[in-house]
């Protein structure tokens, strides 16, 4: 749906899944997927194109976790990020994890649950790697869309980490979907689906039009 609608090419990376490869391995497969993509833009897309990290839910925080790995080892050029209900920080203490309204499709135990199969060792999860909005430096990152659910555990932390990207002087554009439970994003059945849906198809669609007006402008330089 999402190739269809931006007319992109969708890479789906299948990454190793814990509890039989714990954490960094998700990381590592990941940036590995995006380095080879990185180097084979033109033979996925034909031409030069920008290049999107995306995910939901740990999607999401493997796309932020993208985001910054590739800064900080000179790697892919990142255009934008687009963060779905993202899990950012391995704090179950937030408001939103506590609020009984929010024990929903995720829960807070469920959370907990993910958390201890993925990444066993607490002293760990305040790694960049694990919670990107542990990071210290989010500065020089690209431009960011985040997509919050009002009732949703994880709504507190992606709106956190969006504070924290505006304050790094990243362009960041967060939308909180009132009503809405973690995963509305993937039950098309919902208006609130297609709504994000639609919201996400403009960001991509404006960061073509703007990655092609500055490749335009360094041509002509």
């Amino acid at each position: 749906k999402l190739a269809e609608r931006t007319s992109c090419a969708v890479i789906l990376v299948e990454y190793r899944l814990a509890p039989e490869h714990r954490y960094p391995t998700a990381v590592d497969d990941s940036y590995a997927a995006l380095k080879w993509v990185g180097d084979h833009v033109i033979d996925i897309a034909g031409r030069e194109v920008p290049l999107i990290v995306a995910g939901d839910s740990a999607g999401g925080n493997l796309a932020a976790v993208m985001a910054i790995r590739a800064r900080d080892n000179n790697g892919p050029s990142i255009a934008l990020q687009v963060l779905i209900y993202p899990a950012t920080d391995a704090d179950f203490n937030r408001p939103s994890y506590t609020d009984p309204e929010n024990q929903l499709l995720l829960t807070r135990d469920g959370m907990i649950w993910f958390w201890d199969h993925y990444l066993p060792d607490p002293s760990c999860r305040s790694e960049p790697d694990a919670s990107p909005f542990r990071a210290e430096n989010l500065s020089g990152l690209p431009p960011a869309v985040i997509l919050t659910a009002e009732h949703d555990v994880l709504r507190d932390e992606g709106e956190a980490y969006s504070s924290r990207l505006q304050e790094a002087n990243v362009p960041t554009d967060l939308q909180r979907y009132t009503g809405q439970m973690h995963g509305f994003f993937t039950l098309l059945m919902l208006h609130g689906s297609e709504l994000g849906f639609q919201q996400v198809v403009k960001a991509i669609k404006a960061c073509i039009v703007r990655t092609a007006k500055a490749q335009s402008t360094s041509n002509k330089i």
